[in-house]
């Protein structure tokens, strides 16, 4: 009888030491797959961090684009607006001396 309860502590202690490799092969492969995760996320967050950037950067690019001509148009348009503001002036008659005279009686009366 002694020597069936030896071979049971035996089997016991090697079925035990199966076990505990089992558990420690199976963590590793946990940590493993948790690093390729890691890793895997990493690399698609780079990637879409730059599929990001070079679509906002040609957003940007073309917005940029159309303000510089909508102010290039404006500058174009005010100076029109200017030249033509100018010439309207340009062909006025100027009248100093009804102008001396009225601000002559506005400022000093009728002596």
């Amino acid at each position: 009888m002694g020597s069936d309860s030896g071979e049971r502590d035996v089997h016991e202690q090697d079925v035990l030491k199966h076990l505990l490799n089992v558990e420690s092969h199976a963590s590793v492969l946990v940590d493993d797959a948790q690093a390729e995760a890691d890793r895997r996320v990493a690399e698609n967050e780079k990637e879409n961090r730059a599929r990001y950037d070079e679509r906002y950067s040609l957003e940007a690019a073309e917005l940029n684009g159309e303000y510089e001509k909508a102010v290039l148009a404006v500058k174009e348009d005010y100076k029109q607006q200017l030249k033509a503001y100018q010439e309207s002036l340009a062909v006025m008659p100027v009248h100093g001396d009804t102008f001396s005279q009225l601000a002559e009686r506005l400022f000093f009366g009728d002596r």
